[in-house]
């Protein structure tokens, strides 16, 4: 007990300085055109319907755009997987999942990004390729969205904000009005639904980390107007795609499918965050984007908590566990 008490306090220790390049804010440049990236909704299907808009800041800058992933075999004969910011795409599927009090539906959205670039001042923990994010919309059996849950696809930065629909009793029971602290990032402590026609979620991203530093809820024709917003079109693909990526008349998929990095995004080993998290997380991957789905499966958790000890209670796709895990009594 001693020596596990021990290596608790040596694990806080790391996971505090590591932190120290996680958290810090990357500054956004005013711009004059907004750029949006928005699925064309024409039908009632819940899916697009509740499809989040991604508003980028610095769109300029390559790497903050939302993309598609692709494959090419380059010179040496070698498959390389990356992120094509021409053809961008919204990847999603549907989930459901039954509680003690009823049954939900989860609504998922995955987009990816082409890298998280390094930079050492401010030093960026989390900079390598083909990184992702996804948002999570969890509604009832009216299809009323009740929480919105951002992570991004390596299992880090979790946040789960509740809507005007959510019942009091289901908050966690030390629940306290007020933005939600996300690692350095304020979020709103509730999101309103109320009075809205075609409510959307916006979900702003911070540039180069792709921090989500702001969620609201809008209204989808607020984004009409063409000479204050870019808006991009993008499609929506089941995200089973994702392991179909067309490659020389044939296919590959996103993830390794076998070996030390099966469930992880091919060319996503985030190097600092292995040197610095690996050892206090007894992962050594630790912040490599992953598949999302089953670990009975892929073997690989979307664990949500570094501590070791909650790997398998704050994995992500048993939903409703992950929320026991953290607090919510849906």
């Amino acid at each position: 007990m001693d020596r596990w008490r021990k290596y608790r306090r040596w694990w806080m220790l790391a996971v505090l300085l590591a932190l120290c390049g996680c958290a810090h804010h990357v500054k956004v440049s005013p711009e004059s055109i907004r750029t949006v990236y928005a699925v064309e909704n024409k039908t009632e299907d819940p899916l697009p319907l509740f499809a989040p808009l991604f508003l980028v800041n610095e769109y300029k800058d390559p790497y903050n755009r939302i993309g598609r992933p692709a494959a090419v075999i380059d010179k040496k004969g070698r498959e390389h997987v990356c992120v094509d910011t021409n053809r961008p795409a919204i990847y999603a599927m549907v989930r459901t999942f039954r509680t003690d009090k009823g049954e939900y539906t989860n609504y998922i959205y995955r987009v990816h990004f082409p890298e998280v670039p390094f930079s050492l001042i401010p030093f960026n923990l989390t900079a390598g390729n083909n990184v992702g994010l996804m948002i999570v919309v969890t509604a009832d059996s009216g299809n009323r969205p009740l929480l919105i849950t951002t992570v991004h696809t390596c299992g880090c930065y979790r946040a789960t904000v509740p809507t005007s629909d959510l019942p009091a009793h289901a908050l966690p029971e030390d629940w306290e009005e007020g933005p939600l602290d996300v690692f350095g990032e304020k979020l709103p402590s509730r999101l309103d639904y109320a009075e809205m026609e075609s409510p959307r979620i916006l979900v702003h991203l911070r540039p180069g980390v792709h921090r989500v530093m702001d969620l609201e809820v809008v209204e989808r024709g607020d984004f009409d107007d063409r000479s204050a917003f870019r808006l991009i079109d993008t499609p929506l693909v089941p995200m089973d795609e994702l392991e179909r990526i067309p490659l020389d008349g044939e296919t590959t998929s996103f993830y390794h499918d076998g070996g030390l990095l099966k469930g992880h995004v091919k060319g996503s080993v985030k190097l600092w965050e292995s040197m610095f998290l690996s050892l206090p997380s007894l992962d050594l991957f630790v912040g490599t984007d992953k598949v999302y789905a089953d670990s009975k499966v892929t073997g690989n958790p979307f664990y949500t908590s570094l501590k070791p000890w909650n790997r398998d209670a704050s994995d992500m796709w048993d939903f409703s566990g992950f929320l026991e895990f953290w607090g919510w009594r849906l």
